[in-house]
């Protein structure tokens, strides 16, 4: 029954008669009135001062009690009692949450650590006071709104006049009813000059700073709004190859709780660690202990996808304004608050204006009383409104009002305002001593410093902007030392979980029953494998299926080949041939497994009934073979066995029919041969700002990676090193100066400083080890030895500024280095550049040939068939941006170019 139909109550005589409301009635208005207290009073912050209550009540009641030095937490605790009714405990950890941020509090002992996830010690032992920050930007009694405390005897501010984007710079998280805020803090100075654009009507954008450091991933931060994600790293180092050290961890994480995700990687098998060691002093730094032959590099994946090395986190930017929660981006945030800066500012200057006007207004007043005399007319007066009366008419005939009429020669002084009793009053306190020793001339300076001032605050009420802007200037230079940004923004590649799990498990099959499985142990072994891998199994009458492995599953009976899958390897190649049962035609085909389903039936054959696979080969890097086919004796052809060559067939889809073979009944296949590669060498990219080689056309083209061939990269500190061309390589970018493809014909040109003996040296060399993944020091080993310039080109050219002597003017010089010394090997010390006073020395020469066809490898895509033998690919000729000397490589680029076919010319 609804309200409307409900029949009134009856009561009998006499019965008292109360309110009667509904369970449903009291339930929708007492949650909503709790809800509205949450999110208006506990939860979320609001945009006039980024403050929480208890935040704003504790700094109030600090500022009460401030006298420059220490108090107890205690204390302060049991001050702030007086105006937040939720005990000391909600009290204690919210200040202990403000005086971590390191911005509004000064704190004195032990005050835990974010870091490790310490607490703080009891609040009878530490003290904090407010912070100078705090005292000039927070507080002004004149400008603040008041409101009365929950139990009506103290006053409180309804909001903090904060003068800054307090709450961008400490950042918030809350949760209410219905409703939650999830604010990231920003860098100091960040803000200070991002407040500055706003006020010179330039675009801004923000992003997060983080106390703990670390690496921040901003791609879809979206300004912090409902539905953005940052991604956040610990800064990992590879010390050497068994040990890996964390130097910041993600913001919201500690020490404690990383450890403990990397020992549960650890014991779930999805890393390979010995040991974990915690050395965290005053700097972040977590051991992690490798045993022999683990690779450093898919470690470092590994703890990114497995522990809290990476975490993420979904901003959502709420706060209150015009007590309503709001939703809005960080930048509009921002604007908000330096909009309400000015209102602020402005307020001050006003009521700053007003006192200096009150001040010259007294100083008049009092100079006309004391050097006119007029204290000597009322000493004959009788009575205190004749005394009154006797100034008043003395004053009027020295000064008159603002917009009062003027006469004729009227050379009275202008008042701003008019004369008031208690202005009057002010001059009968005038003390006879003061009188006897007043000073006319220091009473003119006196005034005319007021007079200054207010022609100083008028044009700043004038021009606000200006003023605002130097005003937050003013805060950078004066508190922005120091707080300099801590978190690395950068890009991150997606770690693939598959790609970095290590083989923790052993994959079995049971060919003839049909199952697959890590649980098959008196089966036959097939290869290792994690517990995340997927597994393809091709059967005889050719089907395939590819499912996660398990345990123990059943892909189906009389199983050929069984593997690990991997849906992104676009190298691997299957090599088939296959007998159709209605026909008994032999078809052979090169195929690729892409775009699957998990646990569907594929058919590789045309799909009649008793077709069989006759031979089938997996080729992880597109191998093509010769085998050898011998027909049956009852065949009726006259040659009963010949060789057949995969190499002639193009590699396509799975579902492909393939090439005919033979007619003939096929009594055996062998391989005689097994050839290279159809698919040629991959083609590798350096992203340079992921720091990772990759194979999808990002970054700077390196070449085309065969087996063999590998990546040299030479650092700052003046050694070099080999890599694979592996895309889990991580790259040291910030001290890298080369790094490119090692072709045998490659040869370095440097020049480097002796540390000793400050001589410069020249040296060129060739790579003459082999030896991957040592680096190797190639300069003077002596203490202060440093790398001027390092590179490539066959003919590199450097230009100096040197000085002669002392007394000589400084000179420019051009030196080609490949005619100032021969090739040497890499230990040899090379030759001294000068005897001379060196000044500067710059590379004129770019590091030679390294093609860009970032296009063209994204036009061409995925290869899926065999592309014809081609010359190595050439880079284009440089673009000319001056005189430019021909040399004999770029005659051969050029020819290299001309002999290709039309097809290829149109990618470059």
């Amino acid at each position: 029954m609804t309200e409307e139909t409900e029949e009134e109550p009856k009561f009998a005589p006499g019965e008292t008669i109360h309110d009667v409301a509904t369970v449903a009635g009291m339930y929708q208005n007492w949650f909503l009135d709790y809800a509205s207290y949450v999110i208006l009073e506990r939860a979320v912050p609001a945009i006039e001062d980024g403050l929480k209550p208890v935040q704003r009540r504790i700094l109030h009641a600090m500022k009460e009690m401030d006298d420059g030095r220490f108090n107890k937490v205690a204390n302060v605790i049991g001050q702030t009692m007086q105006y937040h009714p939720h005990g000391d405990a909600s009290i204690g950890d919210a200040m202990v949450n403000l005086g971590q941020k390191d911005l509004l509090i000064e704190t004195q002992g032990n005050w835990g650590d974010i870091r490790t996830g310490d607490g703080a010690a009891a609040p009878r032992y530490i003290e904090a006071r407010l912070s100078k920050f705090a005292l000039d930007v927070v507080f002004n009694p004149d400008i603040t709104d008041w409101q009365m405390s929950y139990d009506g005897r103290k006053r409180e501010p309804t909001t903090l006049p904060v003068k800054f984007p307090l709450l961008l710079a400490q950042g918030v998280e809350g949760i209410a009813v219905g409703l939650s805020t999830k604010i990231m803090p920003h860098n100091f100075r960040e803000l200070c000059k991002a407040s500055i654009d706003v006020l010179r009507g330039r675009d801004i954008q923000l992003f997060p700073d983080f106390p703990t450091g670390g690496l921040c991933d901003i791609t879809n931060y979206n300004s912090g709004q409902r539905g953005a994600k940052i991604r956040l790293r610990a800064t990992i180092e590879k010390a050497d190859k068994t040990m890996l050290v964390i130097r910041d961890i993600p913001y919201g994480t500690t020490t404690t709780a990383l450890m403990e995700s990397i020992v549960k990687a650890s014991e779930a098998n999805k890393i390979k660690i010995k040991k974990v060691v915690d050395n965290t002093a005053a700097e972040v730094e977590i051991q992690v202990h490798l045993p022999t032959g683990v690779s450093p590099d898919l470690t470092m994946d590994a703890l990114y996808a497995f522990t809290d090395c990476e975490i993420s986190i979904s901003p959502n930017t709420c706060v209150i304004i015009e007590d309503k929660p709001r939703f809005v981006g960080v930048e509009d945030m921002l604007r908000l608050s330096t909009q309400k800066t000015v209102r602020l500012l402005e307020r001050e200057l006003e009521i700053r204006q007003d006192e200096l006007h009150e001040k010259w207004h007294s100083a008049s007043l009092e100079k006309i009383f004391i050097e006119n005399r007029i204290y000597r007319k009322i000493e004959e007066c009788e009575t205190w409104d004749e005394i009154l009366e006797t100034i008043d008419a003395g004053l009027k005939k020295f000064v008159r009002v603002e917009g009062e009429k003027q006469k004729a020669n009227d050379t009275r002084i202008v008042l701003r305002r008019a004369i008031t009793q208690d202005d009057l009053t002010r001059l009968t306190e005038i003390r006879i001593k003061r009188i006897s020793k007043f000073d006319g001339f220091k009473a003119d300076e006196y005034i005319q410093k007021l007079e200054t001032e207010l022609a100083e605050v008028a044009d700043h009420l004038a021009n606000i902007t200006r003023y605002a802007i130097s005003y937050f200037d003013g805060l950078l230079k004066k508190y922005g030392t120091g707080r300099e940004r801590k978190t690395q923004l950068r890009t991150f590649d997606v770690v693939t979980a598959q790609k970095v799990a290590v083989a923790n498990q052993k994959l079995y099959v049971n060919r003839q029953d049909g199952f697959v499985g890590f649980g098959l142990k008196k089966d036959e072994f097939v290869c290792d494998c994690s517990d995340l891998d997927d597994i393809i199994a091709i059967r005889r009458d050719g089907s395939f299926m590819v499912t996660r492995i398990a345990e123990k599953t059943f892909v189906g009976k009389d199983i050929l080949h069984v593997g690990v899958y991997n849906k992104n390897d676009d190298r691997l190649v299957y090599n088939m041939m296959y007998q159709d049962g209605p026909s008994g035609v032999t078809y052979a085909k090169r195929f690729l497994v892409t775009g699957i389903t998990r646990d569907k039936t594929y058919d590789l054959t045309k799909g009649g009934k008793n077709s069989k696979v006759l031979y089938l080969t997996a080729n992880p890097n597109s191998e093509s073979e010769i085998v050898s086919v011998q027909l049956t004796d009852k065949a009726p052809a006259r040659v009963k066995q010949f060789e057949f060559d995969f190499a002639e067939l193009a590699i396509k889809g799975k579902g492909s029919q393939g090439n005919i073979v033979t007619k003939q009944p096929i009594k055996r296949i062998k391989q005689e041969a097994l050839g290279d590669s159809t698919l040629g060498g991959r083609e590798m990219f350096f992203d340079s700002v992921v720091g990772r080689l990759n194979t999808a056309g990002h970054g700077r083209y390196l070449g085309t990676f065969d087996t063999d061939n590998t990546v040299l990269v030479v650092y700052k500190d003046g050694s070099y090193e080999l890599k694979s061309p592996d895309t889990a390589h991580h790259f040291d970018v910030p001290n890298i100066v080369l790094l490119r493809k090692l072709e045998p014909d490659t040869v370095l040109s440097t020049v480097y400083v002796e540390g000793e003996t400050k001589v410069h040296y020249v040296k060129r060399f060739k790579i003459e080890t082999s030896t991957l993944e040592k680096r190797f020091s190639f300069i003077s080993e002596s203490k202060n030895s440093k790398l001027l310039v390092v590179t490539a080109n066959p003919e590199p050219l450097v230009e100096m500024k040197i000085q002669r002597d002392k007394k000589a003017d400084r000179e420019t010089e051009k030196l080609p280095l490949h005619t100032f010394i021969d090739v040497k090997g890499w230990k040899a010390a090379g030759n001294k550049l000068a005897y001379y006073k060196i000044h500067s020395l710059a590379l004129l020469t770019d590091e030679g040939p390294e093609p860009e066809r970032r296009a063209a490898a994204k036009k061409r895509g995925p290869a899926t068939i065999p592309r014809p033998a081609a010359p190595e690919p050439v880079a284009p000729l440089p673009e000319l941006t001056g005189p430019v000397e021909v040399t004999s490589e770029d005659v051969e680029r050029a020819q290299a170019v001309l002999r290709r076919p039309k097809s290829q010319l149109k990618l470059f």
